[in-house]
Formats: C-alpha cells, sequence, structure tokens
C-alpha cells in the first residue's frame, strides 16, 4: 500500500471519528480525540521481505507504524522500549479484529451487562464499577501476532515486526469480585466477553473470547479503567478493557460490555477456529506443514530484547552499555545474559526493580566490544527454569515468537 493511498483511507476514518466525539471528549480532555488523523510522508522499513509501512497519527497517539487503517492497527516504534519499562500510553500499540469500532462512548450511559448462569444479573456502570475495591497491576499485553514478519517460510496475516506489545500499569476491578457479585450458578465452565467493537458484515464472525471459570476467578484477571495512572486511551478500549495478565492480547477485549457464564466450552470462531496453536510441547511444527492438533493461544513464551541499539548501528569501541527488557506469561524473570559473539559465550547482566512478574522486566550490562562487527544476543531465563531457543520455531499462524535476538553492530 502506497502512502497515497494510505492518505486517502486515513482521512476516510478521520472523518467517521469525528462524526461523534462530543461525550468521549468531554471525559478523555478537550480536544484530545479532535487531532488530525493523517498519514506521514515518514515511512519505516521493518528487517523482512516487504517490510515498508508508512507512519501515521491517531488520536491520543504519537506517529506509530500503520498496519492497516481498517480497522486500526498501529504498531510501536522499537525505539519506544529503550523509553523505560512502561509504555506510554500514546505510543501503546492498537490492534482490532473487526472495522466497526465504536467512535463515540458516553461514559455516562455506558454499561457492563454480566449474565447467564448467575443468580442475579447484573448491569454495571463505570460509576458502579469504580466503587467496587480496587486493584493495580503491571502487565505486558502483546498481540498473537508480534514478529509474524519474521516467519520463515512467510504465514498469513499482518507482518508486524516486535512492536505490538506494550507494558502498563492497569487499575480496575478484579472480574472475580464481579463474578461473586452476580453469584455464579453451580455446573459454570467458562465465562465468554464481548465489547462493543463489531463486524461490517453480518457474514462475519463477531468477536468474543472465553476464559475457563477458574482462570476468570483467579484475582489477577481484571476489568480495568485506568491505564498509566489515566482513563484508556479510546483505541486501547475506552472505557473498560479486560486484562488477562500473561495471556496474549487476544482476550484482552476492549470496550467491555458483556460478560456471559456459560456451561459449556464456549466454541464460536474466534476460539474454535482462530487464534490456535499446535497442541504439542514446543507449540511448533515443521516449517510448512500443519499441526495434527491445536488448542488455543494462552500465555506467552519467555522473550527478551536489545533496545539500547539497533541492528546495523555503529557504536565506539571499548565500554559499551547495553540494556532491554525481558518478560514471560506469568513466571517472572530469573535472569538475562548477553553475548558479544553470537552466542559462543554468555556473559551475566543485572536487572532493574521488579515491577511483579507480568510486567517487563529491565536488564543492563557493560561489554568490551573490539574494533569490527559483532553479533549481539540477549537470552533470558523465567524462574520456572523456561529459556529461549537459539533457533526459532515455526507454526502456520506465526506466533509465539521467542527465539533468542540478535543486533548486528560495528565497533571503531
Amino acid at each position: 500500500m502506497d502512502c497515497a493511498s494510505t492518505k486517502e483511507i486515513i482521512m476516510l476514518d478521520r472523518r467517521r471519528l469525528l462524526a461523534g466525539t462530543t461525550a468521549t471528549v468531554a471525559t478523555l480532555g478537550a480536544g484530545s480525540l479532535l487531532s488530525s488523523i493523517r498519514a506521514l510522508a515518514e515511512t519505516v522499513t521493518l528487517p523482512f521481505e516487504n517490510g515498508e509501512r508508512p507512519m501515521a497519527k491517531y488520536p491520543q497517539k504519537r506517529p506509530m507504524i500503520l498496519q492497516t487503517s481498517r480497522p486500526p492497527q498501529l504498531e510501536t516504534p522499537f525505539s519506544v522500549y529503550n523509553e523505560g519499562v512502561i509504555t506510554p500510553n500514546d505510543a501503546f500499540f492498537v490492534r482490532y479484529h473487526l472495522a466497526d469500532i465504536p467512535l463515540e462512548i458516553d461514559p455516562a450511559k455506558f454499561t457492563i451487562e454480566v449474565k447467564g448462569k448467575v443468580d442475579k444479573p447484573l448491569k454495571l456502570s463505570l460509576a458502579d464499577l469504580k466503587k467496587l475495591p480496587a486493584k493495580e497491576i503491571v502487565a505486558v499485553t502483546q498481540c498473537s501476532g508480534n514478529s509474524r514478519g519474521f516467519s520463515t517460510p512467510r504465514v498469513a496475516g499482518g507482518q508486524s515486526g516486535n512492536g505490538a506489545m506494550g507494558n502498563a500499569r492497569w487499575k480496575g476491578v478484579p472480574l472475580k469480585t464481579v463474578l461473586e457479585k452476580a453469584g455464579v450458578q453451580s455446573g459454570a465452565k467458562q465465562v465468554v466477553f464481548g465489547g462493543l467493537d463489531g463486524p461490517v458484515s453480518d457474514k462475519t464472525p463477531d468477536f468474543a473470547k472465553a476464559l475457563d471459570l477458574d482462570h476468570a476467578r483467579d484475582g489477577e484477571v481484571m476489568l480495568a479503567y485506568s491505564m498509566n495512572g489515566t482513563d484508556l486511551p479510546m483505541l486501547n478500549g475506552f472505557p473498560v478493557r479486560l486484562v488477562v495478565p500473561g495471556y496474549y492480547g487476544t482476550y484482552w477485549v476492549k470496550h467491555l460490555n458483556e460478560i456471559t457464564v456459560i456451561d459449556s466450552v464456549y466454541d464460536n470462531f474466534w476460539m474454535k477456529t482462530a487464534y490456535r496453536i499446535p497442541d504439542n510441547d514446543c507449540n511448533c511444527v515443521e516449517p510448512g506443514t500443519a499441526p495434527k492438533a491445536t488448542v488455543p493461544i494462552n500465555r506467552f513464551t519467555v522473550r527478551s530484547f536489545i533496545t539500547s541499539v539497533q541492528d546495523g548501528a555503529k557504536v565506539k569501541a571499548g565500554e559499551t552499555g547495553l540494556k532491554g527488557i525481558a518478560f514471560d506469561g506469568g513466571k517472572g524473570i530469573k535472569e538475562v545474559a548477553v553475548s558479544i559473539d553470537g552466542g559462543k559465550t554468555w556473559l551475566p547482566t543485572k536487572l532493574g526493580k521488579n515491577l511483579g512478574n507480568y510486567s517487563f522486566r529491565e536488564w543492563q550490562a557493560t561489554v568490551k566490544l573490539p574494533a569490527g562487527a559483532h553479533e549481539l544476543k540477549v537470552r533470558a531465563t523465567s524462574n520456572d527454569g523456561k529459556t529461549q531457543p537459539m533457533q526459532a520455531l515455526w507454526n502456520p499462524a506465526g506466533y509465539l515468537r521467542n527465539v533468542v535476538e540478535t543486533v548486528r553492530v560495528t565497533a571503531a
């Protein structure tokens, strides 16, 4: 897609978005949704085939990498992760499945319906929700297809780099509290979640996700109304989104307005067909082949990145400071090691402040780089002993990438 056609689509979306924003602007701050959506002359080239992408400026967002405009899919520029372990709201990635996204939400009229196999069906307003005991958690959310563009052989789906992830401080009400208020009936098995976004065509399955009841009631799954100390951005799920710590973003339903308790296993398209991974120990298959059986995608794999230098950078020979981030699906990071010789030898790093097992964990190291070319690698190990493979694993959907990443630099 060239920049001219991108701009035409974006300006169309701008007219739709600005058609009804009064109620939201009243809550999010005057003018916050009146910023222009515009294509920028700048482009970026992600490090894989057909990796050129335009930059775009959406409301409440700084310039971000535009993957698609309908629905909006915005990737975080990777340099943002060097700003700190908390991803700023205005740089937080955006991922929708369906194009009919809400453009006008009046928080005074917004409600969340709790129904199904419950003793007392509820309809909670935003004010009702905020009266309940709140908790905070720092947690990463990551698109299931984060880094899909690196898959070899290539696979279908959005070809993102490493920027479809973010770490935030979420505040809200544990789902457990809401379910206890409604009274879950005996025989219940799962909880289904729906949001205000929907399909343009009635032939497209509406988006909804499900969690097993025990998971839904673990006290960590949350109905979040605050992100990094302020209201959620519109494109990140205002006014309430589901937070499922350690699980891929497909479960983090935005604009959450329906919670349904069921006594069966939910089998809509988004659970039974989409977002599936091979049902084996590595969740992988031989490249180009199909798995014999699959299960729904679930927890993150352990990952780590160097954020302080970019691939292809030139650095000063001698002592060089490196830093980056690591995370996993909830056990927490035990250690991070770096290599300056392509993985032949490994050096320990110093871990930064622990913000919780679901958060990015910063690491730092000082290495000595002789003049010449170097392959820098980083590898994290979680508290349960899981680590990253040296060779990328493959599955047909391009999920779960967690290979040891490489940054090539030249010291002079």
